[in-house]
């Protein structure tokens, strides 16, 4: 696509995300206002739980300094000595991959674009190789959802993704050496001209452009390339049929979050009259309302027969604002599920059966937004990550196609399924040897091994290599 072609359909993306964009602003200014906007906000229920959840998703789905994926050959070949081997190898992988993890901003990066999917329903990350000498080879940036534009493929993936940026001419020519501005560009280095990344899938993988957009005067290409795999991810919460952009907890508690800060301001209202009080006094030349100070001690002068300062009381003292702010705050909570995944209050400690069951059921609440995840998020991720490595030489190449190498997920939510399903087979295994005789003869003691050590994601360096039978 031509400079003029690229700002064009970006234009167009960009008229069917308006919609969006009121719905966007306002979850913001109530849950995650900007420094100085925070006059309307009366309510911090709705800000704690998503600042909850975000951390949450962060601590549940991609722990940091925590292995929360793993590489292993395909089921047909794992028990093969060929397939242990490979075993190895991948376990070497994974370990390199985790360490550049470790030391990049990875963690950092990643919070933030977990609380764009919180507020919005939609966030974006950038996966970039770093530069030589940096500590990792990797780089992430949380791209702000309002600055990103998407478009939907084929695949019901968001694959073609548009980031709109203003940079200076310092700033252009640092990210794109290469290019040549125009002089009156490079010799501006105050003021900040618009830039746009886009990305669309090719045939040959994932085709990137930057175009400077100068005013009236003609769009320049600043760089354009391809790439295997896209450095822009872009994942989703959940979204309705037909629609492009993910709907957030945020989103979906709105309603209540607008009625709760209202209900607080109006209880604010009242206390500030509760304790200064509404007054009534006679007009009779000597009582100035103007210069009276309500206060301990004040004298307030009066005419002679004259009732003077007095309190206007209220006709009556129903009060149901705690009430329905109890019952408003609980339902936001809930939105946001900071009942669910947090420690309950007063509950320091918990049993093994009470961990399972609360680690199942947040498994049940987000089941449909983590299987989401996994294919928008954690799977491109991986693979962007592995091609990055692969292309600098740290780790061999590795293609996640399922036939000879799989991804497997270890974060805590990912292992709520596998330790149901080793425990189910343990009770199996008990059952089995207090049967004893032929039926503890049927089991086959090593495979039962090694299938509980891949469920439970034990490393393959624990496991006795299988001989091969001669």
């Amino acid at each position: 696509m031509t400079p003029e072609q690229i700002i064009a359909r970006m234009e167009r993306a960009l008229e069917r995300r308006r919609p969006y964009e009121a719905t966007w602003k306002d979850a913001y200014d109530h849950v995650l206002p900007r420094p100085g906007q925070e006059a309307g906000l009366f309510d911090a229920t709705a800000a704690d739980a998503a600042e909850q959840l975000a951390a949450s998703l962060l601590a549940e789905l991609t722990p940091p300094w925590s292995r929360w994926f793993g590489l292993a050959p395909s089921e047909e070949m794992a028990d093969t000595p060929e397939g242990q081997a490979t075993a190895f190898a991948l376990e070497g992988t994974a370990r390199s991959l985790q360490r550049e993890l470790d030391r990049s901003n990875f963690a950092i990066e990643m919070h933030q674009a977990f609380l764009d999917l919180v507020v919005t329903g939609t966030g974006v990350i950038l996966v970039e190789e770093a530069p030589l000498g940096e500590p990792s080879a990797l780089r992430f940036t949380a791209v702000p959802i309002a600055s990103a534009v998407l478009e939907e493929g084929p695949s019901g993936r968001l694959t073609t993704i548009f980031r709109e940026m203003r940079m200076t001419s310092e700033e252009i020519l640092r990210r794109f050496p290469f290019t040549e501005l125009p002089r009156q560009v490079a010799e501006d280095r105050e003021t900040r001209h618009k830039v746009i990344e886009a990305v669309w899938p090719d045939a040959y993988g994932t085709h990137f452009a930057a175009v400077l957009a100068t005013g009236d005067s003609q769009p320049l290409m600043l760089a354009e390339g391809g790439f295997s795999e896209s450095p822009f991810i872009a994942f989703r919460w959940l979204k309705a049929p037909g629609e492009i952009y993910g709907r957030g907890p945020v989103m979906k508690a709105l309603p209540d979050i607008r009625t709760a800060n209202r209900v607080v301001e109006l209880v604010l209202r009242n206390a500030s009259i509760a304790c200064t009080g509404i007054w009534q006094a006679e007009d009779d030349g000597v009582l100035n309302p103007a210069t009276i100070e309500l206060k301990p001690g004040a004298i307030i002068p009066k005419a002679p027969g004259s009732s003077g300062l007095t309190p206007l009381q209220a006709p009556g003292s129903f009060d149901v604002s705690q009430l329905v702010l109890n019952d408003l705050r609980a339902r936001i909570r809930s939105a946001l599920l900071a009942d669910r995944l947090t420690m309950p209050d007063g509950k320091a400690q918990m049993t093994a059966t009470e961990v399972l069951e609360r680690s199942a059921t947040a498994a049940r609440l987000l089941g449909a937004t983590y299987g989401r995840l996994q294919t928008e998020l954690l799977t491109p991720m991986i693979a962007r990550c592995l091609n990055i490595l692969a292309r600098r030489g740290e780790v061999p190449p590795v293609l996640l196609d399922g036939s000879g190498v799989r991804l497997c997920y270890e974060s805590p939510l990912a292992r709520v399924q596998g330790r149901a399903d080793a425990a189910n087979t343990l009770l199996f295994l008990d059952a089995v040897g207090k049967i004893g005789g032929t039926a503890a003869a049927q089991v086959d003691a090593a495979s039962a091994t090694r299938w509980l050590a891949r469920t439970l994601g034990a490393p393959a360096e624990i496991l006795v290599p299988t001989q091969v039978e001669e």
